[in-house]
């Protein structure tokens, strides 16, 4: 499955309910900021090692992946209602990382940085 047929997929099953009334722009970044914090939830107080080890308990690994497709489901509904090429978004965006975060500095280390003239 492609990430423009799921998007046709979520945009029939909106339209089947007339909801496409509802999924302007600003309430869809709120449901995925909602969703974003229900799976955030998740694994709140655990420890590293814990959150590591999440999706080898059932229930847990079920509450996971469905808030994760619920974020996703967001996502793309947004990406759909304002005609945004997500696969060419995170190439581009790869792609300024990399100009932004090249190997010889960045290997290793999670301190953020930027480079001069960016």
């Amino acid at each position: 499955m492609t990430l423009r047929s799921l998007q046709q997929k979520l945009a029939e099953f909106a339209a089947e309910r007339e909801w496409e009334q509802f999924h302007t722009p600003k309430n869809l970044a709120m449901a995925l900021a909602g969703e974003s914090g229900e799976l955030l939830e998740i694994f709140q107080w655990l420890t590293p090692e814990q959150s590591a080890q999440v999706m080898q308990d059932d229930e847990r690994a079920v509450q996971v992946s469905e808030e994760m497709a619920d974020v996703l489901a967001y996502l793309l509904r947004l990406a759909d209602v304002l005609d945004i090429n997500l696969e060419r978004a995170l190439a581009e965006k790869i792609e300024k990382n990399r100009r932004k975060y090249p190997v010889h500095l960045a290997r290793g280390t999670a301190n953020k940085y930027t480079q001069l003239g960016e």
